[in-house]
């Protein structure tokens, strides 16, 4: 080794400053209720926090749910009965302005007609006939006024006039063939027996 490296002095640490906390230096606990060692310090004093219940999350936007449609459902329901009876009141309404429907009536019951011939007093009045006319069928009795047997008989057929029946030789008259109903027909063959029996064109 050299004179220069030999002449150097050892390095020694340097003196570290004795402290106030040492070890020897026994140290105070800490307290959240003891007063602060620095009196001037900005901090605030700790506080204890007080005890809570838990809190549970959920449940209470599913009671808010449950409540808004509740009040939904109860007020379609509202509407509902309001509707049906607007619509009672209306049928109501309607029906006591609408006049009362007419009564059905049976219908009328079938009139069977058959042919009846008929022997009529005057033959010339029976020639100017023809099938399809209409005629009220008139008795002519000595006891009482001429009455209407027969009132719009059809006329169903003439007949032709009798063989060797001359033009004016009609003291018997002549036959006639008249369509009406059953009951007509027999008043018409009674009333014959007894009266003259004249046709008038309708």
């Amino acid at each position: 080794m050299s004179k220069a490296s030999r002449n150097v002095p050892p390095l020694t640490p340097p003196a570290v400053p004795s402290s106030p906390f040492t070890p020897s230096t026994p140290s105070v606990p800490f307290s959240p209720s003891a007063p602060s060692v620095r009196s001037a310090s900005p901090c605030p004093a700790a506080h204890t926090v007080p005890s809570f219940p838990p809190l549970r999350v959920g449940r209470g936007g599913d009671r808010l749910r449950r409540a808004v449609r509740r009040r939904r459902r109860a007020g379609a329901a509202g509407l509902a009965v309001v509707a049906a009876a607007l619509a009672v009141g209306g049928a109501e309404a309607r029906a006591s302005r609408s006049p009362a429907p007419p009564k059905a009536e049976p219908p009328p019951a079938v009139v069977r007609m058959v042919s009846a011939p008929v022997r009529i007093a005057d033959a010339a009045t029976v020639r100017l006939l023809r099938s399809g006319d209409r005629v009220d069928v008139v008795a002519a009795e000595r006891a009482g006024p001429p009455r209407v047997v027969a009132a719009g008989a059809r006329v169903a057929s003439v007949p032709a006039a009798e063989a060797g029946a001359g033009e004016g030789a009609g003291e018997g008259g002549a036959l006639v063939v008249l369509s009406v109903p059953r009951e007509t027909a027999r008043a018409l063959v009674g009333a014959g027996a007894v009266a003259r029996l004249a046709v008038t064109l309708c």
